[in-house]
């Protein structure tokens, strides 16, 4: 057997079961037989209360979606207060994004539904633990059966934090401290041994997939913020827009000046890069700045564009997801996508590599820009 390691995620595992033992000890056989007893009454309610709050979510997703439809909320002014631009982006977010609004639903049924099952459920647990209290609680064998009971009992919370641990790290793969509690020895074990065999394939399988619409959804929940964000602009940036696109009197041929002009004003800003790549520095910018200074990178380009497009009439979107970088990978990337209303369709461009070629509306675009949101 391989020694343990010291990660922190090991030590706080083996602490919950050794704690467990030791409050079995001191309880003796009849306080840790009560005590087991409730958490597993509790851990049946818990789950009764998710797949009932599942449920709901899911059966209340679509009515819940029209009715948010029909209270036709506009988006605030850019002078709106922030509470005001924050209430809508989450609106509007709720309203568009069905796991973002099953998410939200699943939270308030739960809440709910506990509350109503543990109401009833924590009576009817501490009257079936009655029995136990007939046990003898004193003594050296009652202790060590308490001892034995307690560390049964750690045992079963060590597998649940096992378990949302590894819902973390399958989720979120590339999320804080995810690699780190990978490394425990302790974790790796419980998960391979207890956990995976439990689920079968369905975190394998499901959960990638299900980490990836979510964080597509989160995209789009921050590009919502950005929408009304940068709907104020100053009066220099639409005087700008309205002259590029003048006695241009489709979208595709106001869309196609706008590219060209952002395409060859602004520089890419590889300083930026480096600051953030090195130093885990992200210089936050709206389009004025970028406007201003003529530099930014990807999601600068896009944003200044979509601007100005708004600022003429035209339905414009921010694109995120990966580009091909020439080296036969692909790297975090946004550009955009205009609404051709006389050809009834999302025309692609980008603005960031309008330098070395024409990528507006370029043949097999999708080859190298993978949408992701």
């Amino acid at each position: 057997m391989k020694p343990l390691d010291t990660n922190l995620v090991t030590l706080a595992l083996l602490a919950v079961v050794v704690v467990s033992l030791l409050q079995g000890v001191w309880r003796g056989a009849s306080g840790s037989a009560k005590r087991l007893f409730l958490f597993v009454a509790g851990t049946a309610m818990t789950l009764a209360s998710v797949v009932l709050a599942a449920w709901s979510a899911s059966a209340a997703s679509l009515p819940v979606q029209s009715w948010l439809i029909k209270r036709g909320w506009e988006q605030p002014k850019p002078d709106s207060s922030g509470l005001v631009q924050f209430g809508y982006t989450v609106f509007s977010g709720v309203r568009d994004l069905p796991l973002l609004r099953f998410a939200v639903l699943f939270l308030l049924s739960y809440l709910a539904i506990r509350f109503v099952i543990g109401s009833v459920g924590n009576l009817l647990a501490k009257a079936g633990a009655l029995p136990f209290s007939i046990v003898p609680s004193g003594g050296a064998v009652s202790r060590a059966f308490g001892g034995i009971i307690g560390a049964a009992l750690g045992c079963g919370r060590a597998i649940l934090l096992t378990a949302i641990l590894f819902a973390y790290c399958s989720l979120l793969p590339q999320g804080p401290y995810a690699d780190y509690v990978g490394q425990s020895s302790l974790y790796r074990e419980a998960a391979a041994q207890i956990i995976e065999p439990a689920a079968g394939n369905l975190l394998e399988a499901q959960f990638p997939v299900f980490a990836k619409k979510m964080q597509g959804e989160l995209d789009q929940l921050w590009q919502k913020r950005y929408d009304v964000i940068d709907a104020d602009l100053p009066a220099e940036i639409v005087q700008a827009a309205q002259q590029i696109v003048e006695g241009q009197t489709t979208a595709n041929g106001k869309a196609r000046a706008l590219y060209e002009w952002v395409g060859t004003r602004i520089a890419y800003d590889y300083d930026k890069v480096d600051a953030y790549e090195q130093r885990g520095e992200w210089r936050e910018q709206t389009p004025e700045d970028t406007f201003r200074t003529r530099r930014g990178v990807c999601i600068d380009y896009s944003r200044l564009f979509a601007a100005m497009a708004r600022s003429v009439g035209l339905e414009v979107r921010v694109v995120t997801g990966l580009g091909y970088d020439g080296l036969g990978g692909y790297g975090p990337h946004a550009w955009n996508e205009v609404y051709l209303p006389e050809e009834s369709r999302w025309l692609p461009l980008d603005t960031t590599w309008a330098k070395a070629g024409d990528w507006y509306d370029a043949p097999r675009f999708q080859d190298t820009h993978v949408r992701q949101a």
